[in-house]
């Protein structure tokens, strides 16, 4: 776990920026630190402590401010340490006491706030994205797939196959997710119920949940690829595990998040009536004090999974964009060369059999992505969260890096 608070890196960033000659806007940081649109409301939340940035972004953010990540990561831990005891000086008198607890009270409950708007709002924008890449290219795919008859079964990877060839156990587990779309159409073709027959979004859900459970049955054990944490962090559905069911998806699964990073408000809500009084007696200010420090603790235990949670959500929207914009258009030119229905594998010839494998691959990636069971990293103890972010991160940059590669 790191051992510096959101809020001293936020400061050790911000007087970074304003230190430099001549002063850096929060947007100009951002731009120079590669974020996408919208970057300096992420440069905003970072120095005010909301969010601290996971190893990706310190590192780009620091190479901006012509600095190391390691320097950035001293200094915020001298400014955590320095910030902990200016606040662990208590004062005497009873009034005093009362307005330093309820000054605390209302910070962790704007804090909290904050946290929910924010996963609110990326939430959103994951569900928007997502949506749009699983009709305009998962699903076109999907269609189109349907047509070519006669396309053959897909190799099924092994375990010792990644033994044997080295491969990550990434690209293993994506090339399982392939294998199950692929046989998922094939069934589809043959008139199964998983196809684009039934429309939108219903045929996603009974689709993905014919490949990724298709995908587990093929001969490969998933879950014993990479070790059952890791797995359960790629495989896991996305916000309590809907997309896959054919249910809410991501717009439930923001839902579920917004209420998981607003438990330590909700655990003061018996300690209000005391917030409010005027007058409080000194039992009634140790038992108020000794909540609001709990609720402290409680945010602060869960800040590096919430930093890593609202790091995957801005990643994983850019990949589901990414596929949105260029994705889409790379099927399109393939559509148009594919030659008349009905059509068959031979037909396709060998340029446009590995355009076929090449999407399936995407797909692949794709379903991975909306997989990845971010509000595990909410509650996950330190060994267990290790393991799950090495896991997701992993996941995304292969991800990333192959579909780029294919669109």
């Amino acid at each position: 776990m790191n051992d510096f608070s959101a809020e001293a890196m936020g400061l050790v960033i911000r007087e970074h920026r304003q230190a430099q000659k001549p002063s850096r806007t929060q947007e100009e940081l951002a731009e120079q630190a590669d974020y996408g649109k919208g970057g300096a409301v992420s440069i905003s939340r970072i120095e005010r402590g909301l969010v601290s940035p996971g190893e990706y972004r310190l590192a780009a953010i620091a190479l901006a401010l012509r600095l190391t990540p390691e320097q950035l990561k001293q200094e915020a831990e001298e400014r955590t340490r320095s910030l902990a005891r200016q606040r662990g000086q208590r004062p005497v008198k009873l009034r005093d006491q009362i307005a330093e607890t309820k000054r605390r009270h209302a910070e962790i409950n704007e804090k909290v706030a904050q946290r929910s708007k924010i996963t609110q709002e990326l939430g959103e924008a994951f569900n928007h994205a997502h949506d749009a890449a699983r009709d305009e290219f998962f699903m076109r795919f999907v269609e189109l797939a349907e047509s070519v008859s006669g396309a053959p079964e897909p190799e099924r990877p092994s375990e010792e196959e990644s033994e044997s060839t080295g491969e990550i156990p990434t690209a293993i587990r994506i090339e399982a997710m392939s294998v199950g779309i692929a046989n998922a159409i094939r069934g589809a073709a043959a008139g199964g119920a998983a196809g684009v027959a039934a429309g939108g979004a219903a045929a996603y859900g009974a689709f993905t949940a014919a490949a990724l459970f298709g995908a587990a049955s093929t001969g490969t054990a998933i879950s014993t690829l990479s070790g059952v944490a890791a797995t359960n962090a790629t495989l896991a559905l996305l916000g309590g595990g809907t997309l896959a069911a054919g249910g809410a998806g991501m717009a439930g699964g923001a839902l579920l998040l917004t209420g998981m990073v607003a438990a330590p408000a909700a655990a003061l809500a018996a300690a209000g009536f005391y917030v409010l009084r005027q007058r409080r007696n000194k039992k009634e200010e140790e038992r108020l004090r000794t909540e609001v420090e709990a609720a402290q603790a409680a945010l602060d235990q869960s800040q590096q999974g919430f930093d890593v949670m609202i790091d995957v959500l801005l990643r994983a929207t850019v990949i589901m964009e990414y596929v949105r914009v260029h994705g889409t258009h790379t099927l399109e030119k393939w559509r148009v060369s594919l030659p008349p229905e009905p059509r068959d594998w031979e037909s396709l010839g060998h340029e446009g059999q590995e355009r076929y494998k090449e999407f399936l691959t995407v797909a692949g990636c794709l379903l991975a992505v909306s997989s990845i069971n971010v509000s595990a990293l909410l509650t996950a103890k330190p060994d267990a969260f290790r393991e799950m972010d090495k896991a997701i991160d992993e996941t995304l940059r292969y991800a990333d890096r192959t579909i780029r590669s294919v669109v």
